[in-house]
Order: C-alpha cells, then sequence, then structure tokens
C-alpha cells in the first residue's frame, strides 16, 4: 500500500452528494482520519440560468451522483467511505477503489497545479509550446489564478497580441 494520498471517485444516490460529502467530513473529524481522509469534493461550476426572463447564477453538480475523496487507501478508509450513508460503493472494478490518474484529475480540474513563474511584465520571452512556437515576444501582463500570460509579439511587422498559458513561454 502506498501512503500517498489520491482521488477516488464515490458513487452515491443522485441528490445526496453534499450530504454523503459533509458525513465523510464528520466521521474524519470525529475519529481523527485526517491522515487517512485528505480531501472530500463534490464539484459544481455556476451556470446562468434564465427562467421567467430572469437571469439567476446556480450552482450545477459536475457529476451528479458521484463525489470525490482524496485519501490513502487503507481497509479503515475504505471501510469508512464505503459504509457512509448514501454511498453505493466505489468506482472500479467489483468493489476495488481505482484512484484517477494525474491526467484525469488535471482535466477534471480538481487540484491547480501551481506553476512558478520565472517572469514577469516587461520581459522578453520565447514562446516554447503552441502554434506560435519559437516566436520571441514581450509579456504583457500576467494573470496567474487563470493560468494566462499576455505576450506581444511582432509578426509580419505588426504588434500582435498573445494570449497564452503560463508554461508556454520561458524567458530569454
Amino acid at each position: 500500500m502506498s501512503d500517498e494520498a489520491k482521488w477516488y471517485v464515490v458513487h452515491t444516490y443522485s441528490g445526496y452528494e453534499n450530504k454523503v460529502a459533509a458525513n465523510i467530513e464528520t466521521i474524519v473529524e470525529n475519529r481523527k482520519l485526517h491522515d487517512l481522509i485528505k480531501e472530500v469534493r463534490v464539484p459544481t461550476q455556476t451556470v446562468v440560468e434564465i427562467k421567467d426572463n430572469q437571469k439567476r447564477e446556480v450552482e450545477r453538480k459536475l457529476f451528479p451522483g458521484y463525489v470525490l475523496v482524496k485519501m490513502v487507501l487503507t481497509d479503515d478508509s475504505w471501510y469508512v467511505v464505503r459504509n457512509t450513508r448514501g454511498v453505493t460503493g466505489f468506482v472500479g472494478p467489483s468493489s476495488k477503489p481505482v484512484p484517477l490518474t494525474d491526467a484525469e484529475v488535471e482535466s477534471l480540474g480538481i487540484e491547480q497545479k501551481q506553476i512558478e513563474v520565472k517572469y514577469s511584465v516587461g520581459d522578453s520571452v520565447k514562446i516554447v509550446d503552441g502554434p506560435l512556437e519559437g516566436f520571441i515576444g514581450t509579456v504583457e501582463s500576467l494573470d496567474l489564478n487563470k493560468n494566462r500570460v499576455k505576450v506581444i509579439i511582432s509578426m509580419f511587422g505588426r504588434e500582435t497580441p498573445a494570449e497564452l498559458e503560463l508554461d508556454q513561454v520561458e524567458v530569454i
């Protein structure tokens, strides 16, 4: 058994996602299982809904019927989660939970990986990935929260802005 926490997908009764997440967190608190069960999430997104000509922001579950749990898989942690009220089981063959791969975790946007930026506004950078690879430009703005950088590149004798991901450019 590895003692590294991984993300697992837990199947719940539909509509019970928040209750299951709260129940697991309560059990973790009561039994002091913080070292085994690190985090419980119900992935949601905010959507604008138009009803009766009124715009409203509504939180929608991305995966109805599922809760994501970051935990170290042991008999104890499995038993606690599996026997939480509202849980129908783990996602995986028979009753063996299968952790999400790093790529799946990244694509679901569960964890934000921090990118260390070695450049700042005004620096000359080289684009190292994407369709503009090889171009050199100047950093105009950085948005670390959204993982974006705006670079002004000289293309066909014109200044052209390009918005890229932080790791698509590096300082010269």
